[in-house]
């Protein structure tokens, strides 16, 4: 039987094992004397109990054995499924329309800063530069019927394991992948294999070998065949719209996810050519050409772009357009103050209208058109449009502003003040791009 320590009787948790007459180290309670009776009939009949249950146990589990799991707790790529269920299955799962929501507070903040990432162009490096207000890192975006999934590092790169992602276009292509590959730093160090392009190195690839995936930047500000305007050449663009440029086009075979950005550079003056005449020209005075609007140049280009893929990579390639980003000028852009907002737009506060939704619209109309001429060949060929406008849009507080450039009023503030209104500060909304580029990817490879 079971003792009270001599030092601990009036502890009635206290136990010690002691044999019984049965010759076991049943425990038994000290409150009651040795040779009281009790602990020795509980034990017989519990004994008793449990031989008289024992044939009910078997017949119960013989006859009638435990029912399957429900299948609420069965997981649900285990089950069974015709394409049908499948279909609805994955429709409820992608439903998530991430165009429509707001700008919440979040205190989790961003993955990385400007010292933890190298890869940050110097004029987006708003922190490093003297940024005094840094709340325009703790928003997050939310949609207004679903949730939107934190960027998880670790995640992308498993889908891009022995794959290679390229982001092509102009500056805001290059802002988005500096983005990410900021973001997939902050699990796994990337090594730069490849940089051509000058001082801007608008041609670089790295690589992450933990997952030996490649995440690559092309530059083409019109995707098309295009000669920039220059010191030593003419002042205006010529874009040739019948035929992509292939300096990212050779090197479409070795691409699994290409990702596509412009909009900003049609703003530009230029003469545009088509089987090797010339259309028309926008903003070309002293030229003999016919002055026509960009509205319909954009359009032709990115249809030459999405049509040009689609022939080239039949077997199997991913196509993203990210939609058009809004710019949020607010006076002169070499004044004081030309992008002063420090927190984002509330709903109903800034509508989406003029230029910025007539690119969009243009951007968004052109992916579908691409995706209903494939027909067939959609499951090999599947475009999308990262649909980027709006949220933008709503994000005055995110650009470098004057801190383009380090500590630009450690002197005072200048009679000119050169701003950036354009790109985004890094970390800043453009994360936001790359996680709804997760979200669609793993979309399309669902599909």
């Amino acid at each position: 039987m079971l003792e009270k320590h001599k030092d601990d009787r009036k502890s009635p948790g206290a136990w010690r094992a002691t044999k019984d007459g049965f010759g076991n180290g049943t425990p038994t309670s000290s409150f009651f004397p040795k040779d009281h009776p009790f602990p020795f009939l509980t034990r017989k009949f519990l004994q008793w109990t449990f031989y008289l249950l024992l044939p009910f146990i078997v017949f119960r589990f013989y006859f009638y054995p435990s029912p399957p799991p429900s299948p609420l707790a069965i997981p649900l790529s285990s089950l069974p499924l015709n394409s049908s269920q499948e279909e609805g299955i994955l429709s409820k799962e992608t439903a998530c329309d991430y165009t429509q929501g707001k700008w919440v507070p979040d205190q989790m903040g961003p993955l990385y800063n400007g010292t933890t990432c190298g890869t940050i162009k110097d004029g987006q490096n708003c922190m490093s530069h003297g940024r005094p207000d840094l709340g325009f890192l703790y928003w997050r975006w939310q949609p207004q019927e679903c949730q939107l999934p934190r960027f998880d590092p670790n995640e992308f790169l498993q889908f891009f394991a022995d794959r290679h992602i390229a982001f092509v276009g102009d500056s805001m292509a290059r802002n988005q992948l500096e983005s990410l590959v900021c973001m997939l730093s902050s699990v796994s160090p990337p090594n730069l294999v490849y940089k051509n392009g000058g001082d801007d190195n608008k041609f670089r690839r790295w690589h992450f070998a933990s997952h030996n995936a490649s995440v690559s930047i092309y530059w083409s500000p019109f995707l098309v065949k295009g000669v920039e305007k220059s010191k030593n050449g003419p002042d205006h663009n010529e874009l040739y719209l019948d035929r992509i440029d292939e300096r990212w086009g050779k090197d479409l075979d070795g691409i699994d996810t290409i990702v596509l950005s412009i909009g900003h550079w049609f703003l530009h003056p230029a003469v545009y050519l088509e089987d090797g005449k010339v259309l028309g020209c926008h903003y070309c005075p002293g030229l003999n050409h016919t002055e026509i609007g960009f509205y319909d140049v954009l359009r032709k280009a990115v249809r030459t772009t999405l049509n040009t893929i689609s022939d080239r990579r039949g077997d199997g390639i991913d196509v993203i357009l990210t939609t058009f980003s809004p710019s949020h000028f607010e006076g002169d852009w070499d004044k004081f103050g030309a992008c002063p907002k420090t927190e984002p737009y509330g709903e109903g506060e800034k509508l989406l209208e003029g230029m910025d939704a007539d690119m969009r619209k243009i951007e968004v109309e052109e992916v579908e058109s691409a995706r209903l001429g494939i027909g067939g060949n959609q499951k090999k060929v599947r475009l999308e449009a990262l649909d980027v406008t709006r949220l933008s849009l709503m994000r005055p507080d995110g650009h470098p502003g004057p801190y383009m450039y380090p500590f630009p009023f450690a002197n005072g503030v200048g009679e000119r003040v050169q701003n950036d209104c354009v790109h985004w500060c890094l970390p800043g909304p453009v994360d936001t791009w790359n996680q709804i580029l997760l979200q669609v990817i793993k979309r399309l490879r669902r599909q």
